[in-house]
């Protein structure tokens, strides 16, 4: 039986890094929502022309084309690890759901790192533009995403880990 790890964080959290470390760990395919973005539309985006809408829209189409290659990997008893942030309650249960009805077992890794520390991470990671680094995140866009994230509850955490 497949394994779906969600692997759940705000902003510079760690969770590219860590996917990563999943996949090896368990032999499983990793899909990292801002690796798809950046890839399908980093040129095409311009923050003076184009909104949240405009993102929202395209993170659903990366995220459709990701569950049916999943869905197809789960078939044949591969484990998948979902790097997509995972930031509100909704997301989290959409694909717990969605993995159960594909016959895989979930598990949800939180990673708790303190706000301070993660926009410090943002910090470096802008300058550096090393292996995890997709794209820019400003200060405001860290700051937005902060107002927005709802992290996991105990009951939620049940089959899973909280990384602090």
């Amino acid at each position: 039986m497949s394994t779906v790890f969600l692997v759940c964080g705000n902003t510079a959290a760690g969770k590219s890094t860590y996917s990563a470390e999943l996949a090896k760990k368990y032999n499983a395919i990793s899909f990292s929502i801002d690796l798809w973005m950046q890839t399908l539309y980093g040129e095409d985006y311009d923050p003076e022309k184009h909104n949240l809408e405009w993102l929202t829209e395209r993170t659903e189409r990366c995220k459709a084309q990701i569950r049916q290659i999943a869905q197809s990997l789960i078939s044949q008893s591969i484990n998948v690890v979902f790097d997509f942030g995972f930031g509100d309650l909704e997301s989290r249960k959409y694909y717990r759901e969605w993995a159960s009805s594909q016959g895989a077992e979930v598990s949800l890794h939180f990673l708790d790192v303190p706000a301070q520390e993660r926009l410090e991470r943002v910090h470096k990671r802008n300058k550096e533009k090393g292996a995890t680094f997709a794209f820019e995140v400003t200060d405001e866009m860290f700051d937005y995403v902060e107002t927005m994230f709802i992290p996991p509850s105990d009951e939620e955490l049940a089959n899973g880990f909280r990384i602090v």
